[in-house]
């Protein structure tokens, strides 16, 4: 997959097929849209071209508005790959491009710059000054400047229009199944290893601190079950998050991972974890005996279901 940092580094691509948005999380409903753009890129002898932006649109709309992404850049960029697209632009987005109008944005950067052959959307897909561009505005465009316009419907889970807002709220709500359906695979969090109170290691359950992307969602605070990615090798471990009232009076949020079957040192690392399943709300317990016995509750449950 060519990945462009901006419109001006991929100038007229061959027959360019083409989608835009966010997309974040690539949920199944992004990845249906991505597989009709590389089988039309096939049959008209093209190429598959993802147009986002970074940073977000609302970032630099409603600069104090708090991010709860799905997907980071580095996340979004390995999922497509997975599903074989061709050509990653990430467009820088500013207020002076905010304030392009979308008959404007459609002409001089898909079908200038990017020789647009066919344009696929979802169904809901507003874009451009305002978000003044649909589909009603596409279609006069299509026939006036001669491109291919399609449309995608929505995708459902459980008779429910899957969309990257349904997820986040899945997520916030501590539902791990849902949101794993919706997206096809595990939610993942990536953190670096930082040092903390080492409270964990005192209750034989030392843990790993993460240090995670302010605008990362982070699921409902509990204890989950996950997969624990280090140096390319899967553990199970249990994720707390929250802010463990048991053992401290601190109000720091935190997200520690005890990784299961594991000794090494670190510190300063990058880890992955992927969202298994929830395995019970945080807790204040009445003494530290009641909270290990619920931790080693947690282990076995764990161990039972997830390993």
């Amino acid at each position: 997959m060519n990945i462009y940092n901006s419109i001006e580094d991929c100038l007229h691509l061959e027959n360019a097929v083409v989608t835009l948005g966010m997309y974040d999380g690539v949920h199944i409903g992004h990845q249906t849209i991505i597989r009709q753009l590389n089988d039309t890129a096939n049959k008209v002898g093209g190429e598959s071209v993802l147009l986002t932006f970074s940073p977000h649109p609302r970032k630099v709309i409603q600069p104090d508005f708090q991010m709860e992404l799905l997907s980071t850049l580095d996340e979004k960029e390995n999922i497509l790959e997975e599903y074989g697209l061709d050509n990653f632009i990430v467009h820088p987005f500013t207020k002076e491009f905010s304030q392009i109008s979308s008959i404007d944005f459609v002409v001089e950067y898909l079908i200038k710059k990017l020789n647009l052959h066919t344009l696929i959307i979802g169904h809901d897909h507003h874009f451009g000054k305002n978000r003044e561009g649909n589909f009603e505005q596409l279609k006069v465009l299509s026939k006036e400047y001669g491109f291919n316009l399609i449309q995608l419907q929505a995708v459902e889970e459980g008779d429910i229009a899957i969309s990257s807002t349904k997820i986040r709220n899945a997520l916030k709500e501590g539902n791990i199944e849902f949101a794993n359906k919706a997206l096809n695979y595990n939610y993942p969090i990536t953190g670096k290893v930082v040092h903390g109170d080492k409270i964990g290691r005192t209750l034989g359950f030392p843990t790993a601190n993460l240090e995670v992307d302010s605008n990362k969602l982070i699921p409902k605070d509990g204890v989950y079950a996950v997969d624990v990615f280090v140096d390319n090798k899967k553990y199970l471990g249990l994720l707390s998050i929250g802010y463990r009232e048991t053992v401290t009076d601190s109000r720091e949020h935190r997200v520690e991972v005890n990784i299961l079957d594991f000794n090494k040192d670190i510190y300063g690392e990058t880890i992955r974890l992927e969202f298994r399943g929830r395995l019970r709300d945080e807790k204040k317990f009445n003494s530290l005996d009641d909270l290990i016995s619920a931790m080693n509750q947690d282990k076995e449950n764990a161990i039972k279901k997830y390993s």
